[in-house]
């Protein structure tokens, strides 16, 4: 009698937790036509979609003007500067002349050649700078696009295989209720298949949690003009094979972004440093004046020199000649680092791809086929529950591992391409 009574109290759990599935299903279900109905992107038109209109990228345009109008500012010539002065002469002895007089002078301050050549030529080094900034800053940004692009893929594949999860925990607790009402099975069995169905619904759930926090942040790296429901297209990407890592490595130091920039920045430096120099040179201008009184009127032309007797600029060359050693070091450890970083990058797609080829080639199909014997065991009774459950979750657990594989070995594709690219 009291297995009995826990036998009649375990029909409405039972009962509920198949209703509530096929609740959620039917939600699912219900949810496939407003998905067709939404846009659908390809990783390409995510990515020119950010390209034209992402605020940073924008910024970083406009940090490039600023620097081509820095290069007009060092073109720009000094300017001249006029002085007036005016009043009236007033005679103290007699005989001498009253009347108003008046200067007027011109000063010219000379641009020193070596001193013009040194501005210009930093100038036009920022403005390189600039420019490999601009191409990190859009590097960086279709890494990040490529990236969530991945993960949203991954995403999604996980919520698809949660729901097919949940779907069969529904079956397989609707199946072992049905024996274990008819006493062909202990309760033990339908305690467990309910334990097992609660499983797969919470981790439905946090499947499509994901699933949105993926989109989200995929939409927060393409920009605003991107709604916030979308669905990306059906795409196969390829892995191809890649190049020798030695080559790799050559094409890196000569067309990496991060690396242009900190050579512009070091060209610039130095150009600061001859700048300064310079500067030590005597400032010269040159200089015209007019005079009138009421008896004489005189003119003059002449040099104005700026003697650099105490102010030699040791501090601004030395200044700028430690930003430039600075400079020197960061890109020397610029280049080891974008080594080691593409030797790693490119070691994990190789791990990555060696684990996908292994997961889709034997572990998946040989936990399948297990799983298949399982059932069709526990099904003649000649196997028990736990065995089919355990069956089910090595085959569950190899197919999130194959998912796992693919982005893993698109995220090392997307930071190999990252490295050696412009």
């Amino acid at each position: 009698m009291p297995n009995s009574q826990h036998l009649v109290r375990s029909r409405p759990s039972s009962a509920r937790r198949l209703l509530s599935a096929f609740l959620v299903l039917l939600s699912l279900c219900c949810a496939l036509p407003s998905l067709h109905a939404e846009p659908v992107y390809t990783l390409q038109q995510l990515v020119d979609m950010a390209m034209q209109q992402h605020p940073r990228l924008q910024a970083a345009r406009e940090q490039v003007n600023a620097a081509r109008a820095a290069v007009e500012t060092a073109r720009a010539l000094p300017k001249p500067e006029v002085e007036w002065n005016g009043g009236r002469q007033r005679a103290r002895l007699p005989g001498a002349p009253a009347g108003s007089v008046q200067s007027l002078s011109l000063t010219q301050r000379l641009d020193l050649p070596p001193q013009r050549a040194a501005r210009i030529d930093a100038a036009g080094a920022f403005v390189t700078a600039e420019q490999a900034q601009l191409r990190t800053v859009e590097r960086d940004q279709l890494r990040r696009i490529k990236l969530h692009y991945h993960e949203l893929r991954r995403r999604q594949a996980e919520f698809g295989t949660a729901v097919e999860d949940m779907r069969t925990s529904a079956q397989i607790l609707e199946r072992v209720t049905v024996r274990v009402n008819t006493g062909e099975a202990p309760r033990y069995d339908a305690i467990k298949a309910d334990a097992e169905f609660l499983n797969a619904q919470k981790s439905m759930e946090a499947a499509r949690l994901r699933v949105e926090t993926a989109r989200a942040l995929l939409r927060n790296a393409v920009g605003a003009d991107l709604p916030a429901q979308f669905e990306l297209a059906a795409e196969t990407p390829e892995l191809p094979e890649l190049p020798p890592l030695e080559a790799l490595q050559r094409q890196a130091l000569a067309n990496n972004a991060d690396l242009a920039q900190v050579r512009a920045l070091t060209a610039r430096a130095r150009e600061q440093v001859r700048l300064e120099r310079s500067l030590r040179l005597p400032a010269v201008a040159v200089r015209a004046g007019y005079d009138q009184d009421p008896e004489v009127r005189g003119s003059r032309v002449g040099l104005v020199v700026s003697i650099p007797i105490w102010d030699r600029r040791q501090g601004p060359v030395a200044e700028a000649g430690a930003q430039l050693s600075r400079l020197q070091y960061e890109q020397s450890q610029s280049e080891f680092a974008l080594r080691q970083n593409l030797e790693a990058a490119y070691r994990q797609y190789q791990i990555s791809r060696n684990q996908v080829a292994a997961l889709e080639s034997g572990i998946l199909r040989q936990a399948e086929e297990a799983l298949r014997v399982a059932e069709a065991a526990y099904r003649f009774g000649e196997r028990g529950i736990l065995d089919y459950l355990d069956a089910q979750r090595v085959f569950r657990n190899a197919r999130n591992e194959l998912i796992a594989a693919r982005y893993e070995v698109q995220a090392a594709m997307v930071d190999i391409q990252t490295l050696h690219q412009e």
